[in-house]
């Protein structure tokens, strides 16, 4: 059975502990990795044709406007074969209320039949906001686990949320 991760995340200006701070490593990737150490899973990024802005409030007027338009937003390929999948570990940041539209285009493309998503995300307070419900709605004929939402200002400490969250995974593997 192959599985792996894939997740979106974004470095630079970020919203932590209610002030604004640079971050050379996004929080989804810290979580991403921790994941990976943990499960010795291949990693992939899904990486945007046109990148954010490194700036705090340009990235967020530009997601903010992509979720209201429903855009489709284009990304590199994935060195994955999503396809030969069936268990894939899902990240995102929280965004607006869900995932990033990013994510959703990625989704859009995906035949979930027979596979099993993980979602994990980061946030600053709202958890995984509409993004589990999102994912039913989106996925159709993929289980969907119990996800693990962390608030990126503490992912650097989350090892043992990780590590707890991971149990339900590897006692079926």
């Amino acid at each position: 059975m192959q599985a792996g991760i894939i997740f979106f995340s974004r470095a630079g200006e970020n919203y932590i502990n209610g002030k604004k701070q640079v971050v050379s490593i996004g929080n989804t990737e810290i979580l991403a990795q921790k994941i990976s150490e943990q499960t010795q899973l291949p990693v992939y990024s899904l990486r945007p044709l046109e990148p954010y802005s490194m700036n705090y409030d340009e990235a967020v007027q530009k997601a903010e406007k992509e979720k209201q338009t429903l855009a489709k937003v284009g990304y590199e390929k994935l060195a994955a074969d999503v396809e030969q999948m069936e268990t894939i570990f899902l990240g995102f940041p929280n965004w607006w209320g869900t995932y990033p539209r990013i994510v959703a285009t990625f989704l859009e493309q995906q035949d979930w039949k027979n596979k099993t998503l993980y979602p994990f995300c980061t946030h600053e307070g709202s958890a995984f906001g509409s993004s589990i419900q999102d994912l039913h709605n989106h996925c159709p004929g993929a289980e969907i686990k119990k996800g693990l939402a962390v608030r990126g200002s503490k992912v650097d400490r989350a090892d043992t949320a990780v590590k707890n969250w991971l149990l339900s995974y590897q006692n079926n593997h």
